[in-house]
């Protein structure tokens, strides 16, 4: 399928003209002032992010005359080991891109600040808490990236179902699907979780309906309870889910990115908690399914007293590399990057949900529009607060779990024991 090489082998699971990987990083020509910018990424190879990349290439050129700007696209299975290569080393690229979370949380002492050089920013973009640390801000965001649930309106109509009335609870929404399984043979959740990626998203996509407000707002502060009961719901949901074929089959053989959503797109799955930046989202589903007839549902309630919501934080972000020559310069770069102009681009053309709240989205469809409407109330995805290693850990878990080669009580157990020691 399209964009296999972006992530062959994610977040994710997260951006330049040329170039292929290498590991071999780059430093800045010495000597005077820096007439060169060297940019590590995984979207600019792509042909929807060109118009953005340019964009932000001529605006860059019009506040820095003379300066080259290189971005060096890397592939993303490989994005992070190279990355560290480059800290480890002290050089490399003087701006790179992070997923939002514990991707750029865990490498912070390597990244410059930003704070002074993004002030005019603040209030035109959002979804800076995923790239922040201990109230400073080491990233700027480009796309705010969360877990909508989607679901084929088609496949509801089919089974005599009300596509204008999804589920509201999980009772519900486990009725639906056998409705829908016996009418046209598909399957509720498209799931894939070969790379463990796929209980990230089932765990931001449905927590919301499982946790409890105040559980919800502990957990995105740090005070995360694994073994309590609302939690390791989630897990048994995800247990349950496998265990009582809700799922497609082979998810732990099949990729997230990007084989799973395909299995949506062409109708084998009634729903899958996808993305809302520029992969397995609305204008992706929009090649298979009209427009009108792609969905988007809030978390059905598991937990009475849950207050379903959007999950959502900052996607993806440009940070500065703390060894680069001129801060202020590189910074300047993040700048061009994060502009309105480039921003609208990126959207226009990869339907990513951009960072800038100032863009207008009225025209991109009713998904899209049902994703935005629902911001303002939205919280910061449970994931998201965790770290790298305890995501890993989640991940191969996950795959046990679902295989049933591990228990949950086993699994949060485990899970709290690495998120204590993150």
């Amino acid at each position: 399928m399209k964009r296999r090489a972006l992530w062959a082998g994610l977040m994710a699971a997260g951006l330049v003209v040329a170039g292929c990987g290498s590991a071999a990083p780059k430093e800045a020509p010495s000597g005077g002032a820096q007439q060169k910018l060297v940019v590590w990424d995984w979207k600019s190879g792509e042909s929807v992010a060109s118009d953005y990349i340019e964009k932000a290439k001529a605006d860059f050129a019009k506040r820095h005359p003379g300066v080259t700007v290189e971005f060096v696209a890397q592939p993303f299975d490989q994005y992070y080991t190279l990355l560290g290569t480059a800290i480890q080393a002290g050089k490399g690229p003087d701006v790179m891109l992070f997923n939002g979370g514990g991707q750029i949380r865990d490498r912070v002492d390597a990244l410059l600040p930003l704070d002074q050089y993004v002030a005019e920013d603040k209030s035109r973009l959002t979804g800076w808490d995923a790239f922040s640390k201990d109230g400073k801000v080491y990233a700027a965001p480009v796309t705010l990236q969360g877990h909508p649930i989607y679901y084929n309106k088609a496949l509801y109509e089919k089974a005599g179902l009300d596509p204008a009335s999804p589920p509201k609870t999980w009772d519900e929404l486990v009725r639906g699907c056998a409705a829908i399984k016996k009418a046209t043979g598909a399957a509720c959740f498209a799931l894939g979780n070969k790379e463990g990626f796929g209980i990230q998203f089932f765990m931001s996509g449905l927590g919301s309906g499982t946790l409890t407000p105040q559980e919800y707002d502990s957990w995105i502060a740090g005070k995360r309870e694994w073994t309590s009961p609302h939690v390791k719901r989630i897990f048994e949901l995800w247990k349950e889910a496998g265990d009582k074929g809700l799922n497609n089959e082979g998810a732990n053989s099949t990729a997230m990115f990007t084989d799973i959503f395909g299995v949506f797109q062409t109708g084998k799955a009634a729903h899958i908690i996808g993305l809302m930046s520029d992969i397995g989202h609305w204008k992706d589903f929009g090649e298979f399914l009209p427009p009108d007839k792609i969905g988007v549902m809030q978390a059905p309630v598991v937990t009475d007293g849950a207050t379903p919501s959007l999950p959502y934080d900052g996607g993806i972000g440009y940070a500065v590399a703390k060894w680069t020559k001129d801060p202020g310069l590189a910074a300047g770069l993040v700048r061009s990057l994060t502009s309105t102009e480039a921003l609208t681009a990126f959207h226009a053309k990869a339907g990513a949900i951009a960072s800038d709240t100032t863009i207008d989205v009225s025209q991109a469809g009713p998904a899209a529009a049902t994703i935005v409407s629902q911001l303002k109330t939205g919280k910061p995805a449970l994931h998201v607060a965790l770290s790298s290693k305890t995501l890993d850990l989640m991940g191969r878990l996950s795959q046990q779990l679902l295989s049933g080669s591990a228990t949950v009580d086993k699994a949060v157990k485990q899970l709290a024991a690495s998120d204590k020691a993150s």
